[in-house]
């Protein structure tokens, strides 16, 4: 439980933009207390050339310089930040919003500004001059340490212009989402054995007969989409209480207050307890990520490809870029092996997930992008080449009756869509490309 909440903290802390800023600001006050205190100190020589040796009223004019500046160049970059995710609202989706909130060098961009701001403000409130009243300080070191921040401030802002200038590109876009997909399918599932997803009828005769009629279930306490689970602490609820646990929902489906998260047999052992323990093991949030959800990114790229399509818009490029890395996604996805949904401890059947499978997320891939595309000859034949692609990584019979589906299905609407004859044509040809590799991986299989 620790672990999934520790993951969700992190994740909602690496999407703001006043954490990374706020940690580096406290590192500026804690580097300028530190500079201060060398600079009182009789024991640190200073006798470099690179060292500010001037006097009270030109650290000062020096130092406010600098900090005039960097609150205005970070206003302008926190007005390019939100100009960018606009744009990046309006063209890719509101859904992607989320990655560039996440974008590490945004964050450093402002807190680089921030921090240099903040440290300049310290060291200014110590300079004191002989006319002022106090002894005469001028801390060389720190003034020293202010003009060395602000160069570096300045490759930050060059840096700043070109970053802001590529991240909204929509090859980058599309990169970053289909690196999440790689991630999650990484994280998610087991490693590259290729056994494909396991039958539905094992673990079935281990259910109680009476399950459905003594089974209780547990309604949510919230509203949200649900962000991920806690496996091992449901499975830690269910053998203390030797229970058995079926999942009614997966991360990634939308869950309303009162509707059934799980069943819990036997329901005689279910009080208010243990109803707040199962509860709190499912992580509800006002948003989908890809913490658990493998589905997440792959409808990120179907929405870019289908406002790419759009008569507003109308760029096939980018929906064939998107359907180049949904293709590369599901040619990672075939070569893994789907886990299991039954779930054992000491070879007893303890919990029953709603498991996640590869035709749910072919059709996440592909249904929509066949749909808003058919009548463009250029995206229906590289859906048929992904898919074509795709079936030459797998040899597992499931997975091939999937993208044949995919493939008959692509080919009738083509057939409706398409208003020139050539068109179709190229379109059968691919077609036919499609079954022929299938039908060699079905023949690999026999061999084996």
């Amino acid at each position: 439980m620790r672990n999934v909440k520790v993951n969700k903290l992190w994740d909602q802390l690496h999407s703001s933009y006043w954490f990374l800023p706020a940690v580096m600001a406290v590192g500026a006050t804690a580097l300028a207390f530190t500079m201060l205190t060398l600079d009182r100190t009789d024991k640190v020589e200073i006798d470099y050339w690179w060292v500010y040796t001037g006097g009270a009223d030109g650290a000062r004019s020096l130092l406010e310089a600098v900090a005039g500046s960097m609150v205005s160049v970070a206003a302008t970059a926190f007005s390019i930040t939100i100009v960018a995710l606009q744009l990046a609202a309006s063209n890719f989706g509101p859904r992607l919003l989320r990655n560039f909130m996440q974008d590490t060098g945004n964050q450093v961009v402002l807190g680089t500004f921030i921090s240099t701001f903040i440290y300049c403000l310290l060291i200014l409130r110590t300079i004191h001059g002989e006319g002022d009243g106090y002894s005469q300080f001028v801390p060389q070191l720190a003034v020293t340490v202010g003009i060395l921040l602000a160069i570096i401030s300045i490759g930050v802002l060059i840096y700043f212009i070109h970053h802001a200038s590529t991240i909204i590109q929509a090859s980058n876009v599309i990169q970053n989402v289909s690196a999440d997909l790689h991630s999650a399918i990484e994280r998610l599932f087991p490693e590259k054995i290729g056994r494909g997803e396991p039958e539905d009828s094992l673990g079935v005769e281990e259910i109680p007969m009476s399950f459905e009629e003594e089974a209780l279930p547990i309604r949510a306490n919230g509203t949200g989409y649900l962000q991920a689970i806690d496996d091992e602490e449901l499975m830690k609820i269910a053998c203390k209480h030797n229970l058995l646990v079926r999942l009614k929902v997966r991360p990634g489906k939308f869950v309303v207050q009162g509707s059934d998260l799980v069943l819990v047999f036997p329901g005689k052992k279910v009080n208010q307890k243990l109803a707040k323990k199962i509860n709190d093991a499912f992580i509800l949030g006002k948003e989908r990520t890809e913490q658990q959800d493998v589905e997440f990114p792959i409808n990120q790229l179907v929405e870019i490809a289908l406002r790419a399509i759009s008569p507003a818009v109308n760029d096939p490029f980018t929906a064939i870029r998107c359907i180049d890395q949904l293709g590369a996604g599901l040619c990672h996805l075939v070569q893994r092996n789907f886990p299991s949904p039954y779930r054992y401890d000491n070879n007893k059947l303890r919990v029953i997930a709603e498991s996640v499978k590869f035709k749910g997320l072919t059709d996440a891939a592909f249904n929509q992008i066949r749909q808003y595309g058919r009548s463009d000859a250029a995206v229906t034949i590289r859906l048929l080449e992904a898919i074509a692609l795709i079936a030459t990584y797998t040899n597992n019979s499931k997975y091939q009756a999937a993208l044949r589906h995919h493939a008959d299905i692509i080919l009738q609407d083509s057939r409706e869509g398409l208003s020139q004859e050539q068109d179709c044509k190229d379109v059968q040809e691919r077609y036919y490309e499609v079954i022929k590799t299938l039908d060699k991986s079905s023949t690999i299989k026999d061999w084996d």
